[in-house]
């Protein structure tokens, strides 16, 4: 296994390792030892899974009191996948990292908890995984609108399609 830093504090790009041959391939897509011994000590308590189309951007979304760390990956197809600095004491505040996600690279995207989150489809259909650390809760959503002239994330696709929450995020600034 391989760990990446980025220029975000605690986010980390993850190759894992791959056994392949003609018949396929074999990762373990996560095991606890082997992730703490790689200075990851993370406690996953819900696994999700979402389908989304070509052009479909999820995000960019957080947990306001219960924030979440999130080790992603795209099973099937291609994502370009986001985390912000959301913590305003963070010398990184506003800053974020990209990486792209696929199922041809098996990369995983660790984001931990105080980052905003999201990602756009870039293949016709991704299925895309996640382990989080703290579990979901609809009454503490918090979201950033995808096109923040602020955080001014190089998005590959011009015109993503929304859900109507995401259309109605606010920028960064007004949180």
């Amino acid at each position: 296994m391989n760990i990446i830093e980025t220029k975000l504090p605690g986010v980390v790009i993850i190759e894992p390792t791959v056994h392949g041959d003609e018949r396929g391939f074999f990762l373990e897509s996560y095991q606890k030892q082997r992730y703490q011994e790689a200075g990851l000590n993370l406690e996953f308590v819900q696994d999700n899974h979402s389908r989304s189309s070509y052009g479909v951007l999820r995000g960019l979304h957080f947990q306001k009191t219960k924030p979440q760390g999130k080790l992603v990956r795209a099973v099937k197809g291609e994502v370009f996948d986001v985390a912000v600095d959301i913590n305003p004491d963070s010398a990184t505040y506003g800053q974020y990292e990209a990486v792209i996600l696929s199922e041809s690279n098996k990369r995983q995207f660790y984001v931990p908890p105080g980052y905003a989150h999201g990602f756009v489809v870039l293949s016709e259909t991704a299925d895309f995984e996640y382990k989080c650390t703290d579990y979901y809760d609809p009454t503490d959503e918090g979201g950033i609108i995808w096109n923040d002239p602020d955080i001014a994330i190089d998005w590959p696709v011009e015109n993503p399609t929304l859900s109507a929450k995401d259309e109605k995020l606010p920028k960064l600034c007004d949180l």
